[in-house]
C-alpha cells in the first residue's frame, strides 16, 4: 500500500512538473519582440525621426538651423564633406531624413539626402563629421512585352504598363531603321527588357533592352545589345540578326518626337532681328524642358552663354564634325567631358534670339557650318568579322525566345498584314514576368 502511495505521488509529482515546464513554454512561444527599423546604415527606433521634402526657398543651412544645429557647425559641415557633397545643390522636392538623440537635447547626429529612388548622401555627425554616398539595393527583373499599334508607339507601350522611358529605348534602337512619324496600325512589336525594383518592392526604371523584334509593313527588324567582350573601351551596340548595326555616327534629330520649325537656308527674315540673314541651323520646336541630347560621341567644346545663342553647347565629336545645341533653357553638361550618343546635355528653351521654346541644331564638316540633311553622312561600323561567331552564338536563344513570343493582334483589322506568322507558345518564355508597373 505504501509502495503503492509514493508511486501514484510520483506520478503526480512528474505529471504537475510537465505542465509546468509545457506551461512556461507556451508562454515563451507567446513573446512578442518589436520589429526593428532599419534604414540607411542607422536603427530609427533608437533615433528622433524627422522626415519631410526640401521646400523652396530652403537650404541646407536653413533645414540644420531650424532642427537646433548652430550656424558654426553647419559652416563646419560644409567644409569637411564638399568632397562627397556640395550642400548648397539640394534640390526642391528631394526627400530629407533627419535623425536626432532621444534624450532632452535632441541633437541631430546624421543628415541624409534622397537624390533619387536609389541613390543617397549620408552625412553623420555623431564623433567626427563626415559624409558618404550609398545606393540601396536593386532588384533587376527580365520581362517580356509585346504590343501593336494602334495610333502611336509611346500609346501602345503604356497600354501594356510599359514606361515612357522604354518607348525612348526602343525609339532610340530603330530610329534609323523606322520613322515613328509614319509607322502603321498593325505594325508590332516584341521586346525583352530589365525592370530595376528596390528590395521593398518600389519600381525605380528601366535598366535596358536585350533584344527586340519590330515588324515594320510586315518586314521585321531585329535588334540585339552586344558588346565586344574583349575590348572593354567599346560601347554597348544594337546589330540585327546578320551582324549589321542598328546605329548611325549620327542620330537624326537631337531630341525626340518634335517637328522642324525652320530648316538650314543661305537666307531667311530673322524673326527676332527683322532682317534677312543665313539660317545655318535647324529648328526643332519642342516644349520647355523637352531633354537635348548629343547626336554622337564625343567632348564637350564649349558650353556658356552669348547674347545671340543664348544658352548652348558645342560638341567635338573627331577631327572633322562638331555639332552646336542653342537657346537652351538649362545646360547639364560641362565644357571637357566626354558625351555618348543620345546623352542628354541639356533642355529646350528660348533664350538668346529666341521667339519660344526650340533648338536650333547646328553641324560643322571640317570647320565649315552644313546642312545635315544634305550631307553624305557616316554611318557607323558593323560588327568586324573577328566577332561575328560568338556573336551568331550569343543571339541564336534570344532570337528564338522572341520568335516564339506570340504577336499581338488587332481585333477585326482591316488591313491584313503580310507575312504574318503564327508561332506555338513557347518552353523558351516560360519563366518570363510580364511588365506590371508602368514608370
Amino acid at each position: 500500500m505504501k509502495k503503492h502511495l509514493v508511486l501514484g505521488l510520483t506520478v503526480l509529482v512528474g505529471l504537475f512538473s510537465a505542465c509546468k515546464k509545457q506551461e512556461a513554454l507556451q508562454v515563451a512561444e507567446c513573446i512578442e519582440y518589436p520589429e526593428i527599423t532599419k534604414r540607411f546604415g542607422y536603427v530609427l527606433d533608437d533615433y528622433e525621426v524627422v522626415q519631410d521634402t526640401v521646400h523652396s526657398g530652403e537650404s541646407f543651412g536653413f533645414i540644420m538651423d531650424h532642427n537646433g544645429v548652430e550656424r558654426s557647425t553647419v559652416f563646419e559641415i560644409s567644409n569637411k564633406v564638399k568632397d562627397s557633397f556640395n550642400v548648397a545643390r539640394i534640390n526642391i522636392g528631394k526627400p530629407y531624413t533627419i535623425l536626432k538623440s532621444k534624450d532632452s537635447l535632441h541633437k541631430v547626429k546624421a543628415f541624409i539626402y534622397e537624390q533619387n529612388k536609389v541613390d543617397y548622401t549620408v552625412i553623420d555627425l555623431s564623433d567626427s563629421i563626415y559624409a558618404h554616398n550609398e545606393h540601396k539595393k536593386v532588384v533587376v527583373k527580365r520581362k517580356v512585352l509585346n504590343g501593336i499599334i494602334e495610333s502611336s508607339l509611346s500609346e501602345a507601350i503604356q497600354k501594356d504598363h510599359g514606361s515612357a522611358y522604354l518607348t525612348h529605348l526602343i525609339a532610340g534602337i530603330y530610329q534609323w531603321n523606322i520613322d515613328f512619324f509614319r509607322i502603321q496600325r498593325g505594325d508590332r512589336f516584341k521586346v525583352i527588357y530589365y525592370d530595376k525594383y528596390l528590395e521593398d518592392g518600389t519600381y525605380v526604371g528601366v535598366k535596358g533592352v536585350e533584344a527586340a523584334v519590330f515588324e515594320h509593313n510586315g518586314v521585321p527588324f531585329y535588334g540585339f545589345e552586344y558588346e565586344i567582350p574583349e575590348d572593354k573601351t567599346a560601347l554597348t551596340s544594337y546589330y540585327d540578326d546578320k551582324a549589321k548595326s542598328l546605329q548611325s555616327f549620327f542620330l537624326k534629330a537631337p531630341l525626340q518626337f518634335s517637328r522642324i520649325s525652320s530648316r538650314y537656308a543661305p537666307r531667311r527674315f530673322h524673326p527676332v532681328l527683322k532682317r534677312w540673314k543665313s539660317h545655318k541651323g535647324t529648328d526643332y520646336a519642342a516644349p520647355r524642358g523637352t531633354p537635348i541630347w548629343s547626336t554622337a560621341n564625343g567632348t564637350i567644346e564649349k558650353a556658356g552663354y552669348t547674347k545671340g545663342n543664348g544658352n548652348y553647347v558645342k560638341v567635338r565629336h573627331n577631327n572633322k564634325y562638331s555639332t552646336q545645341y542653342l537657346h537652351m533653357s538649362k545646360i547639364l553638361v560641362k565644357k571637357g567631358q566626354t558625351v555618348k550618343q543620345g546623352q542628354v546635355i541639356g533642355r529646350v528653351g528660348s533664350t538668346g534670339y529666341a521667339t519660344g521654346p526650340h533648338v536650333c541644331y547646328r553641324f560643322w564638316v571640317n570647320g565649315r557650318q552644313v546642312d545635315p540633311f544634305r550631307h553624305k553622312l557616316p554611318s557607323a561600323k558593323d560588327l568586324p568579322t573577328t566577332y561575328k561567331e560568338n556573336y551568331f552564338k550569343y543571339i541564336t536563344p534570344l532570337k528564338e525566345e522572341l520568335d516564339h513570343i506570340p504577336f499581338k493582334e488587332i481585333n477585326n483589322i482591316k488591313q491584313q498584314i503580310t507575312n504574318e506568322v503564327t508561332v506555338a507558345k513557347p518552353h523558351a518564355n516560360e519563366g518570363l514576368e510580364v511588365t506590371t508597373r508602368a514608370l
